[in-house]
């Protein structure tokens, strides 16, 4: 009985020992597959965001190639554009030159068979003296050869003024060659960025005390939007600006931002900005090695830094004006230091703030006079945009050099959506006159060509099509430069056999 009871209690205890492990093992082995499950799933989602942020990145690069294959496709298109125009322009010098010369040849042998003519008439009349037979023949010929005679004149002219044009065509290429200068960016609003967007409530403080403060110090607007990490300067005036970002910037730097901070920042960068404008000026008056200017004047000039036309800076606008004058100086025998110093200040005005009243150009020659400078200088500062009369050859440079400075590839840049919001303007606005069917904007917008219906068109009708147009664009759109209106009208007939 002890022996069989005790075989039941380890049996039992053996057993019960067994589930136990059982249990436990199982018990296990679900904690296992719980944690192979989880460690599954992460690395399943890791597996899908590398694979999503490949995907962005390959789809980006597919927009960025896209992108990349429009530009140059427009590119290759405007090139294709100006070829065919040269090939049509050639054509038109063609035709226009044998033209020519089948008159010269037509025109040669009739003054050879009047020759002729006039030497058998004369040898009848025997009875005439050699000065009675000399005066009557210089007679007939003047009266029979006046065409020829007004046609060889217009085209003695013509060649005159056809070597005119290529003289200064080549001192044009000379100096623009000799000219070695980089193309100018797009400008974008004053950003300043934040370290956090905690700082944007500092820069607010309570009920707006800081940024009031701030604003009514500087004279610039400070907007805050929902824009991440980031504030925006706006004002008219480069400079405020530029020392508003200044102080702005040391701020957020300090952290500490008051009314009794701001005025101590802000003073702290209207002197840096006033140090950067005279060394600014000071290095363009030394990069030209003009002498003799004016402390004054040389201030005023490196505040033309923080201005932009069209995107391009000021003072390297007007430091290129220098170098083109000095250069076309150089070529027709002026002075080029005189043409130089000219060149430079030509929007002088464009940094006076209101000090005087007119246009830009008069106001710099009114100011450069104050300060010295000979009337050849003041003359030309005023006359660069034709407001009044150039009295001197350097007033002449100067306008030229000024055009090509603003005109050149790259130096007035837009950006793509500008351009193609002008170029659509341009055609919406030709097309808008009675009579034009269609309206393409080519060369980069500085041409137009229409074309109109040849039966419902005349010449006479075409040819006020193209002013009407001419007008509007002057008076309706801004733009850089020249725009040429060339109005197409063509009437063609096809017949097919069968």
């Amino acid at each position: 009985m002890g022996v069989s009871l005790g075989f039941l209690s380890v049996w039992l205890s053996t057993r019960y020992v067994r589930q136990a492990a059982d249990k436990r093992a199982k018990e296990l082995l679900e904690v296992a597959k719980r944690e192979a499950a989880v460690a599954a799933n992460e690395v399943r989602q890791q597996a899908e965001e590398e694979i999503a942020a490949r995907r962005a990145e390959v789809n980006r690069e597919f927009d960025r190639r896209d992108i990349e294959g429009e530009v140059k496709l427009r590119e290759i298109r405007s090139h294709e554009e100006s070829l065919g125009l040269l090939d049509y322009q050639l054509e038109q010098k063609g035709e226009r030159l044998a033209r020519e010369t089948a008159a010269i040849t037509q025109a040669r042998d009739a003054m050879r068979t009047l020759s002729k003519s006039v030497r058998k008439r004369l040898e009848g009349v025997s009875q005439m003296d050699a000065e009675e037979i000399k005066r009557a023949l210089r007679e007939e010929v003047q009266l029979e050869c006046q065409d020829e005679l007004r046609a060889l004149r217009h085209e003695i002219l013509d060649r005159s003024e056809q070597d005119l044009n290529t003289q200064a065509q080549r001192i044009l290429v000379t100096a623009m060659q000799r000219l070695s200068s980089k193309p100018n960016n797009d400008i974008t609003a004053t950003i300043v960025p934040l370290p956090s967007e905690e700082m944007k409530g500092r820069i607010i403080g309570r009920e707006g005390r800081n940024i009031k403060s701030f604003e009514s110090t500087t004279g610039v607007t400070l907007l805050i939007d929902e824009s991440p990490q980031m504030v925006l300067i706006s004002s008219f005036d480069p400079v405020r600006r530029e020392v508003a970002r200044i102080t702005l910037e040391g701020l957020v730097k300090d952290g500490r931002i008051h009314p009794a901070s701001i005025e101590d920042f802000y003073k702290r960068a209207l002197e840096d900005v006033e140090l950067n404008v005279q060394q600014s000026g000071e290095d363009a008056v030394q990069r030209l090695g003009i002498n003799g200017l004016h402390p004054e004047v040389i201030k005023l000039l490196g505040r033309l830094k923080y201005r932009f036309s069209y995107t391009q800076n000021a003072l390297d606008h007007s430091i290129e004006v220098g170098f083109l004058c000095s250069m076309l100086a150089s070529e027709i025998g002026l002075d080029p230091s005189l043409a130089k110093r000219a060149g430079l200040l030509h929007d002088i005005g464009k940094a006076v703030e209101g000090d005087y009243e007119g246009s830009h150009a008069s106001v710099g020659a009114s100011f450069v006079k104050r300060f010295g400078e000979t009337p050849i200088v003041v003359n030309a500062i005023a006359a660069h945009h034709e407001e009044v009369k150039p009295e001197t050859v350097y007033a002449g440079l100067v306008i030229l050099a000024d055009t090509v400075s603003a005109v050149r590839p790259g130096a007035r840049a837009e950006s793509m959506t500008g351009y193609i919001q002008r170029l659509e303007r341009l055609e919406k606005l030709a097309v808008s006159v009675e009579g034009v069917h269609h309206a393409y904007a080519i060369q980069a917008g500085r041409e137009v060509r229409v074309v109109v219906n040849p039966q419902s068109v005349t010449d006479e009708q075409a040819h006020a099509i193209a002013k009407e147009i001419r007008q509007r664009i002057e008076t309706q759109l801004q733009y850089p430069s020249t725009i040429k209106v060339t109005v197409i009208r063509e009437a063609r007939f096809t017949e097919t056999a069968t």
